[in-house]
């Protein structure tokens, strides 16, 4: 596609993913980084920072809910539990991280989750298609970041 632009390349990629492109080794590495995610997230919910972003949260209310993890009581709409719950998995940096630096997992999963829940009864998604969400999450700042001349730079200048 020599006449398609870079960001019609990218979308063109990004909309073709589906769960067949989910290899067995995709799945296992996704399933344990989704556990450490959300262990190292259960966890950060005990930090003074991620008490105050629930306490300033709490402010917010919708139709629409989700949970915000280590509170059954509590629920939040997708945007801002979405956003606590990332606070959580982050607020003592014990998340996944990648070269350049990111940190993938604590980005992408609060919001798949978030957004899986706000769903109606009637359209709830399989376990695949989390993980299919999970993924092109990843996959897209993967990407974004080697776009980034910026990003790239991290490493010389720390």
């Amino acid at each position: 596609f020599p006449s398609q632009t870079i960001t019609g390349n990218f979308a063109s990629v990004i909309h073709g993913l589906n769960v067949n492109h989910l290899t067995d080794q995709v799945i296992q590495r996704s399933k344990r980084m989704i556990l450490d995610t959300l262990g190292v997230g259960l966890l950060g919910t005990s930090t003074e920072i991620c008490h105050k972003v629930i306490e300033y949260s709490k402010i917010y209310s919708s139709d629409t809910s989700s949970t915000i993890w280590g509170h059954s009581d509590f629920r939040l709409p997708p945007l801002y539990a979405a956003f606590v719950n990332g606070v959580a998995v982050h607020s003592m940096d014990f998340d996944d991280t990648w070269h350049p630096a990111t940190h993938p997992s604590g980005a992408v999963l609060p919001a798949v989750i978030a957004l899986s829940e706000a769903f109606s009864q009637k359209k709830k998604i399989s376990g695949l298609d989390l993980l299919l969400a999970f993924n092109v999450g990843i996959e897209v700042q993967g990407r974004l970041l080697r776009f980034s001349t910026e990003a790239r730079n991290i490493p010389k200048r720390y």
